[in-house]
């Protein structure tokens, strides 16, 4: 039987760069992809994930059909089935035990999904409960804490302006490999390479000789951990000499004096025994920055995932605004989103908290909203009212991406009365899961990127309808999760349509328009129904029609001045010195004097390779993509290790083995493993992550470490010790 080739425009969902691809598609497969050389954004780029869409669609390990656990074996189910067992299920636990019975874990690739956008919130609401967790407390949370606090916004997060800036300073960041986060840019490389060629400075400070490091114009290679220390100290620079000079954010700042004045004992002097750098190279660095026609600070997952991430964070945008760089051309702006709120007048909001309230075992305060990922495994361990005895888990591997696994893994296994589970794969946490709900392949899926194009660094929208159609069997992710909202909130059999209505009239009589709207919104289903009321109520007054129309994108702009329309904050001002970090400051302080007499762990991220969900794709695996201890030759004389030798790593979580690499990519005293493996555990169905599983890194880890200002785990700057396993 012959099949009709042909091509489908496609943006890809396997990372934050959202690049636009041109699918080769031969009957329903998808054959092959390649960059779209006339995507608004992307402008043809791709890397190797990217390249890889088809073998990712097609994976013979991803569920096809619902399971069901029955008799303690999950076995496949129809659709009715799935909902009807967590219809009877969920609604009475929580009747019995109350609302806060029920769990709920948001993995990563929620914000990669254009369903994962728009239901999940729904169902927290629809729950009641207070015990969420998401992937955001073991990795970007300080940041959202941060910004929190100074614009009083958590997601106002602004993006370095890649294309015009002549200085950037790069901290705990690699985009070379991971292409950027929380800074949506495709051709993340090109951009640095196209900023050097302007005569522009890039400056990457990590204990890494990264790939991005290796084409910097200054690399400094910090002792892991200390990166608040060295951004404070920069800070105290730019107070000190004088050399601050925020511009016309000036008359919208409060706490420029106190923040001097805390800052004033951090001297490059004071942390560079710390920091592992030369009291003149800080100095250096800061008078660079400062001096810049234009310049911007941008920090990531590196100086997220340590003990001082939140400080860390705000001391990245602390920077930005006292030389001026926030909200200009050129520096850190505030990308605004096609599905993002209309522009405001300036004045006075409601401000952002911490702490609302706090988890029941330890006590550890919310942030945004949510609750640390470490504090998952006790929460449904430890006896008492508010135990968590249900658990829903959307597109999340939290037994191999939060601290101590093992922990976690035995929770699941024995302390849940029920667990809800939706994946494409039996991964390892989805195995314990009593109903597992898997969605279509991308390439039967619509597209759209709410998360990510808020944090782009041009302006531009863009939808991908499915490439070919739904397979016969299959539930779109949409109506999934619109199921799954009816079925635990006691709706169990109502239309899934009957979701998005709600939420199109409670948004269209809370925007004060009428009712009629609903009847001119097109789109052939509810998803698509409510993006074209939030392009209509967005700041472009956009439609869906028009983007239908515009295949390619609609390219909106290069990112402007938003200040100080931007700002949430109860005084309507940057909040400079919020008392939260005020009281978090001495702790810092208190770091000065440390000096770690042993290795520590840092992790790392592959480009052929995003955390643990696209371990299961061969055309990925091989080459750079591989689970090693990276090693300094000089650590490893005298361990006694030798290349490929087996190093046993021991910490406080307990201990891995892995095959050392030792490289002078890593500075002495530091050692490596990369993020997402440990593909070992039974009972699992992705074939090639098992043949080749390397081994967890978070099992090294307690759960005990925590950034206490956004409960985010520390994950980077871990105390190990390394031996040979001979």
């Amino acid at each position: 039987m012959s099949h009709e080739s042909r091509t489908a425009l496609r943006v890809c969902p396997l990372c934050e760069a959202t690049c636009g691809l041109t699918l080769s598609i031969e009957g329903t497969e998808v054959t092959g992809a390649r960059g779209d050389r006339e995507d608004v954004f992307s402008k043809g780029f791709i890397c190797p994930k990217g390249a890889s869409f088809g073998a990712l669609d097609a994976d013979p390990d991803r569920l096809r059909t619902p399971l069901v656990r029955t008799d303690g074996v999950l076995r496949e189910a129809t659709w009715s089935e799935a909902f009807d067992a967590i219809a009877a299920k969920i609604p009475a636990l929580i009747g019995e035990h109350g609302k806060q019975a029920v769990g709920v874990f948001l993995g990563n690739p929620n914000v990669h999904t254009m369903a994962g956008g728009l239901y999940p919130p729904l169902l927290l609401s629809t729950l009641g409960t207070r015990n969420v967790f998401t992937a955001s407390t073991l990795d970007q949370m300080p940041k959202h804490v941060s910004s929190g606090l100074l614009f009083g916004d958590a997601n106002a997060i602004p993006v370095p302006d890649l294309d015009r800036t002549a200085h950037l300073l790069l901290i705990g960041a690699n985009p070379l490999e991971s292409n950027g986060s929380l800074c949506t840019a495709p051709d993340f490389p090109g951009k640095l390479k196209a900023l050097r060629k302007r005569g522009g400075t890039l400056t990457v400070i990590d204990p890494r000789r990264t790939r991005t490091a290796r084409l910097a114009d200054r690399h400094a290679a910090i002792r892991p951990g200390t990166d608040a220390l060295l951004l404070a100290a920069l800070t105290q620079v730019v107070v000190e000499e004088k050399l601050a000079d925020p511009g016309v954010l000036a008359e919208h700042l409060d706490g420029y004096d106190e923040l001097g004045e805390a800052v004033a004992d951090f001297t490059p002097e004071a942390v560079a025994g710390a920091c592992g750098l030369d009291a003149d190279t800080i100095r250096e660095i800061a008078r660079e920055l400062a001096a810049a026609p234009c310049a911007a600070v941008y920090g990531r997952i590196g100086s997220c995932t340590v003990e001082h991430g939140t400080l860390a964070s705000w001391l990245v945008d602390v920077l930005n605004i006292l030389t001026g760089n926030l909200d200009r051309p050129g520096g850190a702006l505030f990308p605004l989103s096609a599905t993002g709120r209309a522009p405001r007048a300036a004045g006075p909001g409601k401000g952002f908290s911490l702490g609302r309230w706090s988890s029941r075992v330890s006590g550890h305060p919310e942030a945004k909203g949510e609750l640390p990922v470490a504090a998952l495994a006790e929460e449904i361990e430890t006896p008492g009212e508010g135990r968590i005895r249900a658990l829903i888990v959307i597109a999340g591997n939290p037994v191999l991406s939060a601290p101590d696994g093992d922990r976690l893994d035995r929770a699941l296994a024995d302390g849940l009365d029920f667990m809800v589970s939706v994946d494409p794969y039996l991964n390892e946490t989805a195995r314990h899961a009593d109903v597992v709900l898997p969605p279509p392949p991308p390439s039967q899926s619509a597209h759209f990127d709410f998360a990510f194009n808020s944090l782009a660094v041009r302006n531009q929208v863009r939808y991908s309808g499915p490439a070919v159609p739904l397979e016969e069997g299959r539930m779109d992710e949409s109506e999934i999760l619109a199921r799954l909202v009816l079925a635990v909130g006691g709706n169990h059999g109502a239309p899934p349509e009957a979701v998005d209505d709600q939420v199109i009239t409670t948004t269209i009589a809370k925007a004060g328009l009428p009712e009629s709207l609903a009847a001119d919104l097109t789109g052939s289903t509810g998803a698509e129904r409510r993006l074209d009321l939030m392009l209509r109520l967005g700041p472009y007054e956009l439609t869906l029609e028009q983007l239908l129309a515009r295949p390619h994108g609609i390219d909106l702009g290069p990112l402007e001045p938003r200040v100080p329309q931007v700002f949430r904050t109860r005084s309507g001002r940057i909040e400079l010195f919020p008392a939260p970090i005020a009281a978090d400051l001495p702790r810092l302080r208190a770091s000065m004097g440390a000096r770690p007499d042993g290795l520590v762990l840092v992790g790392r991220r592959h480009l052929r390779s995003n955390n643990s969900w696209m371990h299961n794709v061969a055309a990925l695996r091989g080459g750079s993509n591989v689970c090693t201890l990276q090693i300094h030759p000089d650590d490893a004389a005298r361990i006694g290790l030798a290349d490929g030798d087996t190093a046993r790593i021991t910490a406080a979580g307990g201990e891995v083995e892995a095959p050392a690499e030792i490289t002078d990519s890593v500075r002495s005293g530091v050692v490596s493993l990369p993020h997402g493996w440990g593909h070992s555990r039974p009972g699992t169905r992705m074939s090639v992550a098992e043949a080749d599983p390397g081994v967890n890194v978070n099992q090294l880890l307690d759960g005990t470490l925590l950034d206490p200002l956004s409960g985010t785990a520390v994950l980077n700057a871990v105390p190990v010790s390394v031996a040979p396993t001979r």
